[in-house]
């Protein structure tokens, strides 16, 4: 009886730990390089314990084969990736932004390594996704990703069939959505690199003599950095609500 129970048990922990493991390791903030595998590997093991009383009754029975355990196990690999692709497209929308903010600013040169994002990225996205991140754990949005997963057992139930072609398009939408996002954010850069690009070109006719990148170039990064002070808070709070709305949908 004693044993029976013990591998019950751990094999529900395993299964939750399966897509709950998989998603924290996708997190933003989680999943940063500056966290350690050990302490992200505890994160998601606690997590696991915590939630896995209350989902208890709603797992299946172990499997009697092991081609059954194996698709049950991918399966929830699935679902945690899933969900955390879906944070990490959401938060990709102020690597969009930096990075077109960066070309019309002249700066898209100034690379920097973005822990974040865990790649080479222009300075002013590396900032904004900084910034992203302290507002995430500070405003306790985390809670909403970790909500999220747990939740998603009511949509998704271990062992019943995946929903391939819901997600593809899911991911599809939000990947669109997010693109569309980063370009409206970076709109003011847009425009006010464009005018200054056409009234510099102006001056340059008008004046020949004029030396236009040693004159233009330092006036373009500064009028830049004044609109980027100006509409970081802006950014932000739209921020926000796009990753609320994002997150909001897998919650009840």
């Amino acid at each position: 009886m004693l044993e029976e129970i013990l591998r019950l048990n751990i094999f529900a922990f395993i299964l939750v730990f399966a897509r709950i493991g998989t998603a924290v390791a996708f997190f933003p903030g989680f999943s940063a390089s500056y966290v350690s595998v050990r302490m992200r590997l505890v994160i998601a093991l606690t997590i696991s314990f915590v939630v896995l009383p209350t989902i208890a009754a709603d797992l299946p029975v172990p499997p009697t084969s092991v081609a059954a355990m194996s698709k049950l196990f991918i399966t929830e690999v699935i679902i945690g990736g899933f969900f955390g692709i879906i944070t990490r497209i959401v938060i990709a929308s102020l690597q969009t932004a930096g990075t077109v903010a960066a070309l019309s600013s002249s700066m898209s040169n100034a690379l920097t390594n973005d822990p974040v994002a865990e790649q080479q990225s222009s300075t002013i996205s590396g900032f904004l996704l900084t910034i992203a991140v302290v507002v995430i754990f500070v405003s306790d949005m985390h809670h909403m990703m970790l909500r999220a997963v747990i939740e998603s057992y009511h949509m998704f139930q271990p062992g019943a069939p995946l929903i391939a072609s819901d997600m593809a398009y899911t991911v599809a939408r939000q990947v669109a959505d997010s693109f569309a996002l980063g370009l409206q954010m970076a709109s003011p850069f847009v425009v006010l690199g464009l005018t200054y690009y056409i009234g510099l070109g102006l001056l340059g006719r008008l004046m020949p003599q004029l030396p236009v990148f040693f004159f233009g170039l330092p006036l373009q990064i500064s009028l830049q950095l004044s609109m980027f002070t100006v509409t970081l808070s802006g950014i932000m709070i739209v921020f926000v609500q796009h990753f609320q709305s994002s997150i909001g949908r897998f919650l009840p």
